[in-house]
């Protein structure tokens, strides 16, 4: 993983890092530290998160691993020829994504899983850095609003430029794709907000978009 996308011993972030050192104490054999991003390294489709889970990411050390949310999501991966296997367990699985790459707006733990506009902006130097390096007519899909507005702002984009909706897709420099999805969060799913259709929906979509640029597994 390029230093620039990822940096797991930083602590700009006093919140984060002081909230982090209590949660090691509580849980010495988590992971408790920012999580990087996982999958191809050259991917054509950069899943944008949130930010990493108290009992997912953050203690397994792998995006979306280890907590509800990541059912839907490496389901859905494995079912759009992105994974070759449809349950992440941990970091140290041999699970392999093809063409894709996972992240977070955010890649530490914040207290309540609610970090503050000012952690968003410090983290997206490393999101920033992510889109960058994404190839021309790569698809970037954001989970949630706050992914969303952290794509935009690491375009240097403003947030009025394209509004978040469920499906709703934007144009990106370079010929990429911004394409939105509700969270797939236990609230979202276990309230319907977010179906499993919806969220096939949403890679059969990305699928069409990346064309024959990346092959199914």
């Amino acid at each position: 993983m390029p230093k620039a996308h990822y940096d797991r011993t930083c602590r700009d972030c006093e919140r984060l890092a002081g909230f982090l050192d209590q949660v090691k104490i509580r849980h010495p054999d988590y992971h408790a530290r920012p999580v990087a991003p996982f999958g191809d390294p050259e991917p054509r489709l950069l899943v944008v998160g949130l930010a990493p889970g108290m009992h997912g990411a953050n203690a397994t050390g792998r995006p979306f691993t280890g907590d509800h949310a990541g059912i839907l999501l490496y389901r859905t991966l494995h079912a759009h020829g992105f994974a070759d296997r449809p349950v992440s367990v941990s970091a140290d699985d041999g699970l392999r994504l093809a063409g894709c790459r996972i992240t977070n707006a955010v890649k530490c733990l914040p207290p309540e899983n609610k970090p503050t506009t000012a952690e968003v902006r410090t983290c997206n130097r490393f999101l920033a850095a992510e889109l960058a390096d994404l190839a021309e007519g790569s698809v970037v899909l954001a989970l949630g609003t706050v992914a969303h507005n952290a794509v935009l702002r690491g375009y240097g984009l403003r947030q009025s430029a394209a509004r978040f909706g469920h499906g709703h897709e934007h144009p990106l420099p370079g010929g990429r794709v911004l394409l939105d999805s509700y969270h797939c969060s236990r609230y979202n799913t276990q309230t319907g907000r977010l179906t499993d259709a919806m969220f096939d929906a949403i890679f059969a979509r990305a699928r069409v978009l990346l064309g024959a640029a990346v092959p199914e597994r």
